[in-house]
Formats: structure tokens, sequence, C-alpha cells
């Protein structure tokens, strides 16, 4: 069994040479290599290109190399956490390229594994499938995406051992895993590296034939920037927000595997009971979430998307990335609740983009939205300045066509049938007068219109 050297984070930043696509496994502040992102920003390594889902909030070391000018090139799938990423990238300091955080990881799983590229129906219809190759298989419109490999790859475990075998922690597996497949020399930051053998092959999730270099790191909180919910006390206690995610939660059933997303969707959560027998999907690698702990260290939990600490219900499971979005695109997760900035009466959903805003992030709405068995939106009905969100055409970019089943905002419930619009429940307190006034979607009312009690 060979033995894999053992190196320092400024020896693993020497390794770096200025014009390398640098590979940087992470999800927000877990998994992430983050003391070879600050040794590497240590140096004059320039003109680098940086791939991964996001370059991180302030202390996490990716905001470090932009600030010193060190990256020519972002690709990934979110960077509206990090405003200075932002900025430079609609400012035209930076290039920066966004891809749909499951083709992402499937684009690096790919690139692993020595395919030339592969077909998926995200993105199709969106500005991201622009120049891209188009495809009908299997009845469904798809659009061709290559793989990504890099020259270096940076990413972080829990454990090895001498030979470079690796084991993550809970949620920290997500970009990780394919990561460390995807380049032509990978480094792994790691907490404790053991002798061989101290690993049990079952746990072992990625092989030391990967791996080239170890770094022992112990994790320290002043680098994991923060962790606050996307649902703070002041939305929770939003009565009007409140009174959509309620509706909401009537959509789904037990048994049901479901993909909440940010805003007020994840109000949903708090509304959940363990013994509803809802399975909640994180994207980030997690089946099975309980409620936010109510007490411990921010090493002690898993995170949800959203980034903030959850628990594990009995029989939960953690998996990577590219394993999750599996799971989304293959119409293995039965309902998906996000937000919404428009929805259209042909069932378009937009709510990535907005034009000369600070946005720069698809995140994973187009995997969720496009390959979910049931899209249910909740969003205001009208923007602060009055006008409808409900369209009659969408005119911000698209994130999916066709794909919404219901529509939850403030003042009415519709359903989509067939490409038809219709409108099934008054939110309490809303009339026919007040939708109409406040929509220019065309829809029906159903004969069995609803109104729902306070």
């Amino acid at each position: 069994m060979k033995t894999v050297p053992i190196i320092t984070a400024q020896q693993a930043a020497a390794r770096v040479s200025s014009g390398d696509a640098l590979l940087v496994g992470g999800f927000g502040m877990t998994g992430t290599p983050v003391h070879l992102l600050h040794a590497l920003a240590d140096t004059g390594t320039r003109d680098l290109t940086f791939v991964g889902n996001n370059i991180g909030e302030s202390g996490l070391g990716g905001s470090r190399l932009l600030r010193n000018g060190q990256l020519s090139k972002m690709m990934g799938s979110f960077f509206t956490s990090n405003p200075e990423a932002v900025v430079a990238a609609q400012s035209g300091a930076i290039e920066a390229e966004l891809i749909p955080q499951g083709t992402f990881a499937e684009a690096l799983r790919a690139g692993g594994a020595g395919i030339g590229g592969f077909f998926t129906p995200t993105c199709v219809d969106t500005q991201l499938a622009e120049g891209r190759e188009t495809r009908v298989i299997d009845g469904r419109k798809m659009v061709f995406v290559e793989p990504i490999r890099g020259d270096i790859a940076f990413i972080r475990a829990w454990r090895a051992d001498s030979a470079g075998n690796l084991q993550y922690r809970m949620t920290e597996s997500n970009f990780n895993r394919a990561i460390a497949t995807a380049a032509d020399t990978v480094i792994a930051e790691v907490e404790e590296i053991v002798p061989t053998g101290e690993i049990h092959p079952d746990a072992i999730h990625t092989p030391g034939c990967f791996v080239d270099y170890l770094v022992q790191e112990n994790v320290r909180l002043d680098h994991l920037g923060t962790s606050a919910s996307i649902a703070d006390s002041g939305k929770k206690s939003n009565p009007v927000r409140m009174a959509i995610a309620r509706v909401a939660l009537g959509q789904l059933r037990r048994g049901d595997i479901v993909n909440l997303g940010v805003g007020i969707p994840t109000l949903v959560a708090d509304l959940i009971n363990p013994d509803d027998g809802i399975i909640l999907h994180s994207e980030n690698g997690m089946l099975g979430m309980g409620p936010e702990p109510t007490e411990g260290g921010a090493l002690d939990f898993p995170v949800n998307a959203g980034k903030i600490p959850v628990t594990a219900l009995p029989g939960a499971s953690y998996f990577d990335s590219a394993d999750s979005f599996a799971m989304i695109r293959g119409g293995h997760i039965d309902v998906a609740v996000m937000g919404g900035l428009q929805v259209d009466q042909h069932a378009n959903l937009a709510n990535w983009a907005v034009p000369n805003r600070p946005l720069l992030g698809v995140g994973g709405a187009m995997d969720l939205a496009t390959g979910a068995k049931r899209l249910v939106v909740t969003m205001t009905h009208t923007n602060k300045d009055g006008t409808s969100k409900v369209v009659e055409s969408c005119d911000l970019p698209l994130t999916a066509s066709g794909a919404v089943n219901v529509l939850i905002t403030e003042l009415a419930v519709f359903e989509f049938d067939d490409g038809v619009m219709t409108l099934t429940a008054l939110m309490p307190g809303s009339s026919i007068e007040d939708v109409k006034r406040n929509t220019t979607a065309e829809y029906r009312i159903s004969d069995r219109l609803e109104t729902i009690a306070a």
C-alpha cells in the first residue's frame, strides 16, 4: 500500500501555478478547505480559474483570492452570497460562468470518470442553455454539458489514513468526492491522519488512489464564517409569509420526499412535525432532516442547503452532491417547494435573476424545478411597487418552462393542468376582485373555488 506525502498548507499552495484551474470542494461552511485557500491567498499566484460551488463567505479564503486579484474566472452555481464576487463579475473585473448546481456536480463526476459529456433536461429553454447543443431524448428536450477537470484540487475531509483514503463527516462530502477524482493533482486537507488500516474499508468514501498529498489542519471556527438561518425571527413572525407556508404544508402528504427552498419554503420546515412522516431532502447531501438543534457546537450537526444547522432523524442518510442531484433529476423527489420572482399563465417559473440587481447564482433551482415530480411555488402576489408577479408571460430569466404545478400567494392558490391556469382557492381575507386586480395572467376560476379559513 502506498504512503501519501504529508505536507503543510504552505507547501500545498506552492504547488499551484499561475493560470491553473483550481477545483475547490465545500458547500458554504461545510467541507471547505479553508486553510489551503488562506495559504494560497498568501502567495503571488495569479490568473487562477476558481471552480467551486461558491466562492464562500469572507472567512472561507476564497474571498481573499478574489480581493487579492488572484482570480481571472469563477465557475460555479451560486456566488450571490458573496457581494464582492457579484460586484467583480457584474463590473467585468472577473469572468463568471454560472452552472446549475446538479449539472456542476455531474460535470465534475464526468470529468473524473473520463466521460466526454452528457445530456440533461436541467436549464432547457433558459439563458444557461444558450449556445449549447440541444436534443430530444425519450421525448424530453435536453442540453449537452461538457465535463469539468482541473489542474489542481483542494478538498476537505474529516479523516485520512496514511494511504490517502478519506472519510467525510455528515454533509461535508458535498462536492469533495467528485472533485477528488477530477484534477491532475489532489490535495486533501483533513482533521486527522491515522495509520493505514484504522479506517474500515466500508467507511472509506474516497479511495487513496485519487489523493496525492495530505495536509493536517484542525477546523478553526473563525475560518468558517457565520451560519444564520434564512428564516430569521422577523420573517417567521410575518403573518403573510406564515399563512403561505401553512397552505404549502397542506400540499404535502405522509411519505413524501420533499425539498424546501430558501425564503418562504424554509418556513414550511418549522411547521412539519417529525410524526407527519414527511421526509426532507437537502441538495447538499442529506435525506431525513429534523429541526434545528436547540444546543450544541457549530461542528456537532449537519447543515442544510441554507447553511442552517439541523438534526438527523432516525433513518437519515448522508451522500455527496452528485448522488443528491441524481435523486432530483431521476424523479426520486416527490415535491419541491421553492420561491418565485414571477410565475406566468403557462406554468413558467422565474426565480434566479433580476437584471441590474446584485444577484449571481442559480443554485439547485433549475435541477429541482425540472426534476421533482411536483413543483409548488410560494411567493408574494405583487412586487413592492404593486406590479403583479403572476403574469401573462415571464419577462425575467426563466428557471424552468411549464414546470409549476401549484402557485400559492397571500391572495390565491392556482393550479396548472394541461396548460390551463386555474384559481382553486382564495387565501384568508382575499376576494375574487383582489385576485383579478393584482393578476395580469389569464386564468379560469374553478367551479369548486374554496376560501381558506384563517
